[in-house]
């Protein structure tokens, strides 16, 4: 039977490395983590398809390519220098359809400035994807602030024909409960995943899938 890394190799075109790497660091298992139960046979058969912001995101995301250690002391702008340093890897973890657009994106308005991260486009979604990095535990006010950063991409960049924009929150921990509450019930848009800078063992995967099934 055909395997999912198999299934994205041959789609997005992946070298003999990247497909090892994808495998490695368990693709199918960190998808799945983001699916509902009856997305995952499809998952298994088809690949990985994107029809809505969700199927864009996974939780976690696997940064072992930038070689940072795990629990070391570094700033928020010495990871998103790291990422663009490696910005090919990075697209290819994002998944299908990323395209690089800006880093430290300035917004502004009644004589405030603020800067988005990482800003991409997704050509199959067809929306731009924001990416906020945060070391430590992910605070309400964070969601608050992407919030307002995909607000202003869509009132005030988005064209008629685009879809609403994603944001993004990459973070070292976060409370589901402090997510699940900052967010309305139907947010389709705004998404907390956590990051991890080395390869994750077995227990860890098993308590990843586990803490989703409660």
């Amino acid at each position: 039977m055909v395997s999912l890394n198999e299934i994205e190799s041959f789609k997005n075109n992946w070298s003999l490395r990247e497909l090892n790497r994808q495998y490695d660091t368990a693709l199918f298992t960190r998808l799945t983590l983001s699916k509902d139960k009856n997305e995952i046979l499809q998952l298994s058969i088809k690949g990985q398809t994107l029809e809505k912001p969700q199927d864009a995101i996974k939780d976690p995301y696997i940064l072992e390519f930038i070689g940072l250690p795990d629990n070391s002391n570094y700033s928020e702008n010495e990871l998103e220098q790291k990422l663009i340093d490696k910005l090919e890897h990075f697209l290819l973890e994002l998944g299908n359809g990323f395209t690089f657009v800006a880093r430290q994106n300035r917004i502004s308005f009644d004589d405030k400035h603020f800067r988005v991260d990482l800003v991409f486009y997704n050509r199959i979604l067809k929306c731009f994807v924001l990416i906020d990095l945060k070391i430590g535990e992910l605070k309400h006010q964070d969601i608050g602030q992407m919030q307002m950063y995909v607000n202003y991409y869509d009132r005030q960049i988005k064209l008629e024909d685009e879809n609403k924009t994603i944001g993004i929150i990459l973070c070292q921990n976060k409370s589901e409960a402090v997510v699940e509450f900052t967010l309305p019930e139907n947010n389709q848009q705004i998404f907390a995943s956590k990051y991890l800078t080395v390869l994750p063992s077995k227990e860890t995967l098993i308590q990843l899938i586990n803490n989703k099934d409660k």
